[in-house]
């Protein structure tokens, strides 16, 4: 079981990573297959990876026979559908995702891309899971920014299957078909349970009822930043959500009390041993606690072993607790396949599995105390590599943090809270103090983990590890996780050290590597010499909560280990350029800033940029060529220009200068201006990128830096005219993501490489 288990995952995981879906008809190849598997023993592995990729291929080719036709992209559609997920309210607009049953474009009906996410902008009704909808709709397939390091958006959609997103249109015909659409029951039971909770929760000055309510149902819109930010600095993230921890322990409180009540009822037991009566009221409680989760996969993965411990119960077989966790792995990518994708199923598995196998032969010889706290080492350890590929980050306090936490969350939190919801539904009188009362009980801990997140030096951030480090890595976490009596387990600190030391590589001396990075509609770019960092811009804020700063350009230094910013240059004061300033300041080191806004950068001393400003990094010059003056500062046309190069070439950066600050600057110094690599001025609109400016410039290569489908249409069709006219090539962040060029230290420059065509994956749209 555990070989075929490992080897179909390896079969799922490797669809996962092919750049383009194969034919369906290799799914006709496995049914010659399995009959030679079956009567041939060798040929069973072979065919159990075979059929972890078949499976994978059939699962993936029917989601994406479903999706939104190109030639529907922007245009006003009408559809009828249900809301299937609990809204979430975020200013003025409501976000919320949507399954249409039915679309049409007032003339003729259309295939439906089936499950969507919509957002509805300015004067958004009251809106409840499991309503149905008439809507006016304008969609576009699934996009997202695609960068080394950062979340890769389009993934999660394609994970979720969210075939489209898009927003809803003001229209007359906008209008609430049913309040209750037939068949969605469990989604208006979790709606209804989330206002209740809101009700029980709202005005207390604890502010930690987004907590409880992720507790109860799993639903976390309700959770700030700041508080997102102390449970990820303590490692205690799993508490949030409702994870097989806590399924395990509601599971374990029903087979306790069950079993007890069971034997104490008469002759019943003859019929149905209580053993076999407490483990399918402990199943059927794990599987409510996970349903009101929505069946996140570490709830999934619990409810699948906790299954299969049932069936052995109920057969009466002694189950192996290794050959139970290799079940639910096999269960679980026959029922998801796509669960591969999800961080949380490699931490969720990873946790267990190293439970099992470095607690073997320690349970029971310790105390109590030193046993947990053995666990949460042996946890953290064993978790590291994974942390370090996914985040980046690990906290150092983590094992402590959970020592106290867990076992604070898990047997005092959750029991209140659920007991709460269950009081809730007889009576708000009964429900609410309960539910207070597990708030109060949160907020006596919460002090702790503040005080614990606050420590910078238990916070450990380095770059991703190659793939054969981590492979190193894992060997090295198997040794010093083993069981007492292996011997050499101290070689595993030997093996953790590539992951560790070897270091991503990095500009020679004189070199300098230029990427334009991925944020949709505004700019973010890293200049990269051999011991410096420059960042010009750093995208737009998208919300309080959501920046391009932290989301792009935050991962995307700390995927390449770089720690620092020498320089941070904010162009100008719009939001597509500095949303992400003062959260990236915040989280990484910065030395220097330049700006033609100091004002709009309270949190720092900032200077102004001005031409004439000048330095050298490493054999690699850097030039302000604008503005001229502080006069000069206002507005697009006050855009700090900046020139770097070096014997190979160089990038000119021109933020949102227009045609009159190009005229400015051709009359300056014209000379100064030649470069190969232009980053085109206001993201390619008509206003900027005028004959002369193109001429002066003579440009290699173009860059424009725009969000898919933006509401303005850059780059403008008369600027890209004007460029194709002078025979440069033409790159955009929305159709190729990240595009790096590297500019040697003699000899040619290299031509921009494109990240999203670099590390292309089938579900991506290219």
């Amino acid at each position: 079981m555990g070989q075929g288990a490992t080897l179909f995952l390896l079969g799922v995981l490797a669809l996962q990573n092919v750049p383009e879906l194969p034919a369906a008809a290799w799914a006709l190849a496995f049914i010659p297959l399995a009959p030679l598997a079956l009567r041939f023993r060798p040929l069973r592995l072979p065919a159990a990876c075979a059929a972890g990729f078949l499976w994978a291929l059939i699962s993936a080719q029917h989601i994406l026979a479903t999706g939104l036709a190109a030639d529907l992209e922007g245009r006003d559609v009408d559809a009828e559908g249900v809301i299937v997920s609990i809204p979430e309210r975020m200013g003025r607009a409501v976000r919320f995702q949507f399954i249409i049953d039915r679309m049409s474009d007032g003339v003729t009906d259309l295939p439906s891309p089936g499950r969507i996410r919509l957002s509805w902008y300015e004067d958004a009704p009251e809106l409840r899971a499991g309503e149905r909808w008439h809507l006016r709709l304008r969609m576009k397939r699934p996009h997202g920014f695609h960068n080394p390091g950062s979340f890769d958006f389009e993934g999660w959609l394609y994970q979720n299957r969210i075939r489209a997103t898009g927003y809803v249109r003001p229209a007359a015909s906008n209008r609430l078909l049913a309040p209750a659409a037939p068949g969605y029951s469990l989604q208006r039971l979790r709606q209804t349970l989330f206002e209740r909770l809101q009700a029980a929760l709202a005005g207390r000055e604890l502010e930690l009822g987004g907590v409880i309510i992720a507790l109860a149902i799993g639903e976390r819109q309700g959770i700030a930043q700041a508080q997102w930010d102390v449970f990820r600095r303590t490692g205690t993230s799993h508490l949030v959500a409702i994870s097989g921890l806590h399924v395990g322990m509601v599971a374990g409180l029903f087979l306790f009390a069950v079993r007890r009540l069971w034997a104490r009822l008469g002759g019943l037991p003859l019929y149905i041993p209580a053993q076999q009566a407490a483990a399918v009221a402990a199943l059927a409680a794990a599987l409510i606690y996970a349903a009101l989760a929505g069946f996140s996969i570490p709830t999934q993965r619990t409810v699948i072993m906790i299954g299969v411990v049932v069936v052995a119960v109920l057969r009466r077989r002694h189950q192996v607790a290794g050959h139970t966790l290799m079940t639910a792995l096999l269960c679980v990518l026959l029922y998801d396949p796509l669960a591969v994708m999800n961080g949380g199923f490699w931490l969720s598995f990873g946790a267990v599995a190293a439970i099992l196998f470095g607690m073997n032969r320690r349970v029971g010889r310790e105390a109590r105390w030193l046993s947990m706290g053995r666990l949460h080492v042996l946890v953290a350890v064993a978790l590291t590599p994974l942390l370090l590929i996914l985040f980046q980050q690990v906290s150092l306090i983590s094992p402590l943090a959970n020592l106290v936490a867990v076992p604070w969350v898990t047997l005092g939190v959750v029991p209140l809270v659920l007991a709460g919801c269950v009081l809730q539904a007889l009576s708000p009188a009964l429900g609410d103090p309960v539910l207070r009362l597990a708030e109060t009980l949160l907020a006596w801990l919460w002090p702790l983990l503040d005080h614990m997140a606050s420590y910078e030096a238990l916070q450990w951030t380095q770059h991703t590890p190659p793939v054969w480090a981590t492979a190193a890595a894992v060997v090295g976490v198997i040794l010093l996780i083993a069981p007492r009596g292996l011997p050499g387990r101290w070689l595993g600190l030997v093996w953790l050290l590539p992951a560790l030391l070897v270091a991503p590589a990095r500009p020679a001396a004189g070199e300098l590597w230029f990427t334009l990075l991925d944020v949709g509609q505004g700019l973010a770019a890293v200049a990269r010499t051999r011991n410096h960092v420059l960042v010009y811009d750093t995208g737009p804020g998208f919300s309080a909560d959501f920046d391009a700063g932290s989301a792009v350009v935050l991962p995307y230094l700390r995927y390449y280990g770089l720690r620092r910013i020498d320089t941070l240059v904010i162009g100008h004061g719009d939001n597509d350029h500095i949303g992400g300033a003062a959260a990236l300041s915040g989280a990484i080191g910065v030395g220097r800033v330049l700006t033609s806004v100091p004002e709009r950068v309270p949190w720092w001393p900032a200077e102004y940029c001005q031409r004439g400003q000048h330095w050298e990094w490493d054999g690699v010059r850097f030039e302000v060529l604008s503005p001229g003056t502080e006069v000069e500062s206002r507005g697009n046309n006050a855009s700090c220009v900046l020139r770097i190069g070096n014997a190979s070439g160089a990038v000119l950066l021109t933020g949102d200068i227009e045609a009159r600050a190009e005229a400015r600057l051709l009359r300056a110094d014209p000379d100064g201006l030649a470069a190969d690599v232009l980053v085109a001025p206001h993201h390619g609109s008509k206003t900027s990128s005028t004959l002369p400016f193109i001429a002066q410039v003579g440009a290699r290569y173009v860059l424009f830096p725009v969000g898919y489908r933006n509401r303005w249409g850059f780059p403008h069709p008369t600027v890209v005219e004007r460029y194709r006219d002078t025979d440069a090539l033409m790159f955009s962040s929305a159709e190729h993501g990240a595009l790096t060029v590297r500019f040697p230290t003699a000899g040619a420059m290299v031509p921009p490489a494109a990240y999203r065509n670099e590390f292309p994956r089938y579900w991506q749209d290219r």
